[in-house]
């Protein structure tokens, strides 16, 4: 690997950037926002977060001509076949809403027991070398839990409030920063790709 390679991230989240360059600038990766490259934001038609992720890295390699890494994820609850599931950040529909996303996943479970609650946030990262690249790297990872509810907690976002850790006694909007990376869907899934690319 050349000693400053560099990757353009398919998000124009600050968040993630910020994720993304503490993990991946140590093996020797420059990683730059796609809106440097005036990347437009791609309709996400794909039926599953690994369709979304390569349509999302397939046009940011198009534009840019280097790497891309992609993220899609999102929740996908059991006793809703899977829902919100590809469509959690817009669950409740336009504009998107923390808040509206999470009240409607409080009616659709509505009166069903705890044990009826399961869920799972899922993330899937695509390291992509160029635009026909024949064989992307992806990343699967999952972090199980409950849906409460009501909300509790402050920190993190989406449906973080509702998201409760048996294992940890809280909800994932109560983990610290530095635990929420460590635990999460998104933190598992950047492990095992720098594992990769390393």
């Amino acid at each position: 690997m050349k000693s400053s390679q560099s990757v353009v991230l398919a998000s124009g989240n600050a968040g993630k950037l910020r994720e993304f360059e503490s993990l991946l600038v140590p093996l020797g990766f420059s990683v730059r926002p796609q809106s440097e490259f005036n990347v437009s934001e791609v309709e996400e038609t794909g039926l599953t977060f690994i369709e979304n992720a390569l349509l999302k890295a397939r046009e940011a390699c198009r534009v840019s001509g280097l790497p891309v890494l992609a993220d899609d994820s999102g929740l996908a609850v059991d006793a809703l076949g899977g829902a919100p599931g590809i469509y959690s950040a817009r669950y409740a529909g336009e504009p998107k809403s923390d808040e509206a996303n999470n009240r409607k996943l409080l009616d659709a479970l509505s009166g069903l027991p705890q044990t009826r609650r399961t869920a799972r946030y899922w993330c899937v990262l695509v390291y992509m070398r160029h635009a026909e690249d024949p064989v992307p790297l992806i990343i699967q990872q999952y972090w199980d839990g409950v849906i409460l509810d009501q909300p509790r907690g402050e920190g993190g976002f989406g449906y973080d409030p509702l998201f409760w850790l048996p294992e940890h006694g809280m909800t994932a909007a109560q983990l610290s920063a530095a635990d929420k990376n460590r635990y999460s869907h998104r933190g598992r899934a950047m492990r095992a790709l720098v594992e990769q690319l390393s």
